[in-house]
């Protein structure tokens, strides 16, 4: 028989959780302040149940859940037009915040996502591979070049663990020894991902100069169109460090 499963996340206020989610496309399936303050949320066949709770602090959250999609994209597209109109910009930073759509080695390679919420919790989108298919952008597929694999493993340490400083370290290190040995796309697309790790730790110096040997890269018309999504990727930041 069919079975559904509801996380139930903590927050310190159901009303910002509320006003958080609406523009992500929810809707309020219920709420309560009393006895005990709870919302649900909707978007289709996707549900979140917060609870209120004293003492949350976003900081010190472990708190996290699992959403299986077919394909990422199209939720991660939705969920950051709603940021943008909230926030002006792509949250990438602090709480509430957003990675990107990323390949990840310690998941059979599918693409997946988070949504960290204004309390710390971590909505965990990740591509369904029950078909035996990996879906996501060009970057981090971790075979190849050293650059490559690092890269990949930059992925894991950011994305999935939240750990962007050791990525950023981990991935800046390998830049510097992959100079003569990494194809251009390569070096291109773990500069960006780089520059997106130094605005997540707050360095705008180092995003900055990330991002200008990113576009020193000579590249191909069809390395360039090969990058489109990359090359975007690349002007949020911009915007992102204004």
């Amino acid at each position: 028989m069919p079975t559904r499963t509801v996380p139930l996340l903590p927050c310190s206020s159901i009303d910002e959780i509320r006003d958080f989610y609406l523009p992500l496309g929810f809707e309020v399936a219920y709420y309560q302040q009393r006895p005990n303050p709870c919302v649900a949320l909707r978007r289709g066949d996707l549900d979140l149940q917060y609870f209120g709770m004293d003492g949350v602090v976003p900081e010190e959250s472990y708190s996290t859940c699992l959403v299986l999609v077919e394909d990422t994209e199209p939720l991660f597209e939705a969920f950051a037009a709603g940021l943008r109109a909230s926030y002006g910009k792509l949250p990438l930073s602090g709480f509430p915040r957003i990675t990107r759509p990323r390949r990840r080695k310690n998941a059979g390679n599918l693409s997946g996502f988070s949504l960290i919420d204004p309390s710390g919790n971590w909505i965990r989108v990740m591509r369904d591979g029950s078909d035996g298919a990996a879906v996501g952008p060009v970057t981090s597929a971790g075979d190849g070049s050293r650059l490559a694999q690092a890269h990949a493993n930059a992925v894991v340490l950011a994305d999935s663990h939240g750990d962007p400083a050791q990525a950023a370290k981990i991935l800046g290190g390998a830049l510097g020894r992959a100079a003569g040995e990494a194809d251009a796309v390569e070096r291109f697309e773990a500069l960006a991902f780089l520059a997106e790790l130094r605005v997540r730790v707050d360095d705008p110096a180092a995003a900055r100069a990330a991002i200008a040997d990113a576009r020193a890269i000579e590249l191909t018309g069809p390395e360039r169109d090969q990058l489109a999504a990359t090359f975007a990727q690349l002007s949020e930041l911009d915007d992102a460090l204004l």
